[in-house]
C-alpha cells in the first residue's frame, strides 16, 4: 500500500526577503551612486539574480525609488521622535543633530552622508517622481524642525514673536550641510563644532 503524502502548498516559496534586499540594494546604491551602480552590482548585493530583480522589484530604477521612498519614510519618522522626547529646546536640538552625525558617519570605510541627499540630487533633475521624494524629505524636515520650536513658543520657552517656520528652515539647511561636509571628508569633531554652533545660532535667535 502506498501512503499519500502529504499535500504541498501551491506555487513556490519566495526565495528572497524583499526588505532585506531592499537594504542590501540601498547600501549598494549609497556608496557608489545610482548612476554608477550597474544590476550587476545589485545582484551581487542582494543575491539575486537579474530576472529575479525584474520580477520582484521591475527596473533599475524602480528598485532605487522603492528605496528612496523608504529611507524618507525612515528619516521623517526618525526625526519626529527624536524631536519628540522630553526636555527643553536646546537638549532636543543636541540630541537631534548628534544622531544625524552619527547616522553620517556610520558604515565601513569613508563616510557616505545622507542617502537622499547622496544620491538624489543629481538623479532629481530630469526625473519628478525622485524630485518628489527629495521635495518631500526636505519639506518634511523643515516642517518638524519647525514644529519643534512652534512647540517652544507653546510651552512659553521661546517668545511669541519667534518665527517657528523661518527657524525650522535654518535648522534644516544646517542638517543639509552637515551631510555633505561629512561626504566629504570633515572629521566628526569638525561636524560636531559646526552642529553646537548652528544650534546656539538659532536658539539665540529664537530668544531674540
Amino acid at each position: 500500500m502506498v501512503q499519500k503524502s502529504e499535500a504541498r502548498p501551491r506555487g513556490r516559496p519566495r526565495a528572497y526577503d524583499p526588505d532585506k534586499a531592499v537594504a542590501k540594494a540601498r547600501e549598494a546604491f549609497w556608496t557608489q551612486g545610482y548612476s554608477a551602480t550597474s544590476l550587476d552590482d545589485l545582484s551581487a548585493a542582494t543575491g539575486m539574480n537579474r530576472p529575479s530583480l525584474y520580477a520582484a522589484f521591475g527596473d533599475k530604477r524602480a528598485l532605487y525609488l522603492e528605496t528612496l521612498r523608504r529611507t524618507r519614510d525612515g528619516l521623517l519618522a526618525g526625526t519626529r521622535t527624536a524631536l519628540n522626547l522630553p526636555g527643553d529646546l536646546q537638549t532636543s536640538l543636541d540630541f537631534y543633530f548628534a544622531r544625524a552625525i552619527d547616522a553620517y558617519l556610520a558604515g565601513e570605510g569613508d563616510a557616505r552622508g545622507c542617502f537622499v541627499i547622496g544620491t538624489a540630487l543629481t538623479e532629481a533633475v530630469g526625473d519628478d517622481e525622485i524630485k518628489a521624494v527629495l521635495h518631500d524629505t526636505f519639506h518634511g524636515l523643515d516642517g518638524l524642525l519647525g514644529g519643534r520650536i512652534q512647540r517652544a513658543i507653546d510651552e512659553g520657552e521661546l517668545p511669541a514673536t519667534a518665527d517657528a517656520a523661518s527657524l525650522g528652515y535654518l535648522l534644516s539647511a544646517a542638517v543639509h550641510g552637515l551631510a555633505m561636509r561629512s561626504r566629504a571628508g570633515e572629521p566628526r569633531d569638525a561636524l560636531e563644532r559646526w552642529a553646537r554652533g548652528a544650534v546656539a545660532q538659532v536658539v539665540r535667535l529664537a530668544k531674540a
